[in-house]
């Protein structure tokens, strides 16, 4: 997708991170936009950033809810006819031993990392098919998606659904020659609101793993000191788009361990911790 004016751009995961900057730059290219978050104060926020005269939905949504999901789909349609551009953002994360995670860890991360794509995929695809104009898809994963992370396995797991799901759905779609493109960003540390998503998670679902506490830390150390931000990983996903580009990696140092990871399977070796 070249031509991005006045075209309708969805993003979940609107209030914060590469969400908001993601919308800055759709504004910034004359789209209109749907916004979309848990975080109302920081889609407010969002909206405040963007330039005069920009058009904007914005709403409350649960991304692990289908309904909700369908809900944000109808509105999109009510309030602009159409959407072109849909960026399946909205991400949480946990941390710790495997061993210890708890039953909410896994459903609450699934919930929105995985079944939100699954979500965001099954209520709009099939209406942008039936517009039979050029659109495109970005689910964000996560380098997380391409290797096995030490204390991550909720997240990894979650975010390597994202990279196989993003895969089938580009097939599929080129089988049906239509013209959907697809793109999955594989960020990997990047300071953004992903580190106190916590604040977020639903009461139901606190139980969480006990061992979680250094881990944690560690991660929140790691995303403080990214060298990217969060701007350069949203110009770099607008780049793919415009290039109809599938892997969105945009941290050129972990590709060895990706390469690592695919000789450990191909060679059969053990598996090659890639934080050592």
């Amino acid at each position: 997708m070249n031509e991005l004016h006045d075209k309708v751009a969805v993003i979940t995961g609107a209030g914060s991170g590469f969400g908001r900057e993601l919308a800055l730059l759709c504004a910034a290219e004359g789209m209109r936009l749907v916004l979309a978050d848990i975080d109302m104060a920081g889609l407010d926020a969002t909206q405040a950033l963007l330039p005069a005269g920009t058009q904007v939905l914005t709403q409350r949504c649960d991304v692990s809810s289908p309904e909700s999901v369908e809900d944000l789909a109808t509105q999109t349609w009510a309030r602009f006819g159409a959407a072109h551009l849909l960026f399946n953002n909205a991400g949480v994360a946990v941390a710790g031993p495997t061993w210890t995670t708890t039953r909410a860890d896994w459903q609450w991360v699934l919930g929105v990392n995985l079944m939100g794509v699954v979500h965001g995929v099954q209520s709009f695809v099939p209406r942008m098919l039936e517009q039979d104009e050029p659109c495109h898809v970005v689910n964000t994963a996560s380098v997380a998606g391409l290797l096995s992370v030490p204390a991550s396995s909720v997240y990894c797991v979650s975010k390597h659904g994202v990279v196989t799901l993003s895969e089938c759905l580009h097939h599929e779609l080129r089988t049906a020659n239509a013209k959907i493109g697809v793109s999955v960003l594989c960020p990997a540390f990047v300071s953004t609101g992903i580190a106190d998503a916590a604040r977020h998670r639903p009461a139901e679902l606190a139980d969480a793993n006990p061992l979680a506490a250094p881990f944690e830390a560690r991660v929140r150390k790691a995303v403080q000191s990214g060298k990217l931000t969060a701007v350069d990983i949203a110009r770099a996903t607008m780049a793919a788009v415009k290039a109809d580009r599938f892997y969105i990696l945009t941290h050129s140092n972990i590709r060895p361990a990706i390469e690592a990871r695919m000789r450990d399977i191909l060679d059969g070796r053990q598996p090659t911790n890639p934080m050592p």
